[in-house]
């Protein structure tokens, strides 16, 4: 009987090995997912209000607000209004969205410029962004602004 007459009897099972290799496709897959599209609903809240903001439809922006009874259109007006606080808004960039822990809503960041197209590094109307930290509740979509005693912890 020679070295390679003999019987190795049944090859070793592929079965774990496969398992294991599917389970780090699924999660090489589906966290980058999770990551990207965690503040998805959000994040297309805010963009909604702030281009409502630049086409100058307050009355839709208001509304996409959700505010409750104690903030009135004209307080609106003088916060996003064409002479307001953060106004005009012509054109905005959304900077991070994030969540504090246990948290009912997502603190979203966003900058916005009375130019547009929104001014890039150097530019000289660079100066006139204003950071905005907007609150959007997850149940309702609705908006406020984020208290700033919230930390956000990375």
């Amino acid at each position: 009987m020679g070295l390679l007459d003999g019987d190795a009897g049944p090859l070793p099972s592929k079965l774990p090995r496969n398992l294991l290799l599917s389970a780090v496709a699924i999660l090489a897959i589906t966290l980058p997912l999770y990551l990207l599209l965690r503040f998805h609903a959000e994040k297309a809240t805010a963009r909604l209000f702030l281009s409502q903001l630049a086409a100058s439809d307050y009355q839709s922006a208001y509304r996409t607000w959700k505010p409750g009874s104690g903030y009135s259109f004209e307080e609106f007006m003088r916060d996003w209004g064409p002479s307001g606080e953060y106004g005009p808004v012509k054109s905005y960039d959304l900077i991070s969205a994030r969540s504090p822990s246990n948290a009912s809503g997502v603190v979203v960041t966003v900058a916005v410029s009375a130019f547009l197209p929104f001014p890039g590094a150097g530019d000289p109307n660079g100066r006139n962004i204003k950071e905005v930290r907007l609150w959007v509740e997850r149940r309702d979509q609705s908006i406020s602004y984020a208290p700033d005693e919230i930390r956000i912890t990375r």
